[in-house]
């Protein structure tokens, strides 16, 4: 019988365990969390985590042969330290290193896209809707843009760490800088907070995404329009650079505005628009996970 996957969410307000039967069965034998309190710093985060390992060994009657982390940014793979962390006391810290030796169990370290990607693989809409796909395509879209790339079932990592960083990638100048240090990023574009600041700059008035979104739906905002058309045709332009490139089976797009279900009408539209072929064949969906998708996913990375 194979060892339980043992999996950590560290989230900038929580921290999350679950325990696996396998990568074939998804029921939690048991499932955690506490609070990071990461304005405490980098060495109580530790502590925390720490803290809740010996919970759920407590509660469990098991012992860990290995654990896999979903982290808010990655391990550089050449400086073995934590960058693009949006938890900043982790940025530059050889996490890795100190989990291990800490926890004394070698660990498996992931940021929060690639972990989504991985759950909605194995256990969500993937394997609902599209079962054997052997390229995902994982996009989160809310706060920030990200996305994971699983290839047969694993991670697809990259040389430098970033692979399916498409938040990244240029789309248009006028998204003006992002915090990266480059100009019209898909994030200053696609994101939450850039539709917002989008919306402001030409109705004059402040408004969040779930207001923007339910003007756009009553039909008599015009900055609304605006808002949610511009972006279903730039979310279309930026994920054809990304189906053009990967091909992949399948598309699970993630995060508050995800949920906005223009991108899965005008914004296929605008995809089909732009992709190098005459028809599109990949399905572009919504998940099945909900939030369990970051603990399960950190689960799946030592399967």
């Amino acid at each position: 019988m194979n060892d339980p996957l043992w999996g950590i969410d560290l989230g900038g307000t929580k921290i999350e365990g679950v325990i696996l039967p396998s990568i074939e069965e998804a029921t939690p034998l048991l499932r955690l969390r506490i609070d990071t309190e990461r304005k405490k710093g980098y060495e109580h985060i530790l502590q925390q985590i720490k803290t809740l390992v010996q919970q759920m060994q407590e509660q469990s009657g098991l012992q860990p042969t290995r654990i896999g982390f979903g982290t808010p940014g990655v391990l550089d793979p050449g400086l073995q330290t934590m960058k693009n962390c949006n938890s900043t006391a982790l940025n530059g810290q050889p996490l890795k290193k100190d989990l291990e030796e800490l926890l004394n169990v070698p660990v498996v370290l992931a940021n929060d896209a690639n972990c989504f990607a991985l759950a909605e693989t194995h256990w969500g809409v993937v394997k609902e809707k599209v079962p054997g796909a052997a390229v995902v395509f994982g996009i989160i879209l809310g706060t920030g843009v990200g996305g994971g790339i699983v290839v047969n079932g694993k991670l697809w990592n990259g040389r430098h760490g970033i692979a399916g960083e498409w938040g990244h990638n240029f789309l248009d100048e006028s998204g003006g800088p992002c915090y990266c240090g480059k100009t019209g990023c898909v994030e200053t574009i696609l994101s939450g907070p850039a539709l917002e600041r989008f919306y402001e700059s030409i109705s004059g008035t402040r408004a969040n995404l779930k207001e923007i979104t339910q003007y756009y739906l009553s039909q008599q905002n015009d900055a609304a329009k605006q808002t949610i058309e511009r972006l279903a045709w730039f979310f279309g332009k930026a994920v054809s650079v990304v189906t053009n490139l990967l091909d992949p089976d399948i598309i699970v797009v993630g995060g508050g505005v995800g949920n906005i279900d223009v991108l899965y009408t005008s914004g296929i539209q605008s995809l089909q628009h732009h992709i190098f072929n005459n028809r599109l064949d990949v399905p572009v969906l919504k998940p099945a996970m909900g939030d369990s998708a970051g603990v399960f996913g950190a689960a799946a990375l030592v399967s």
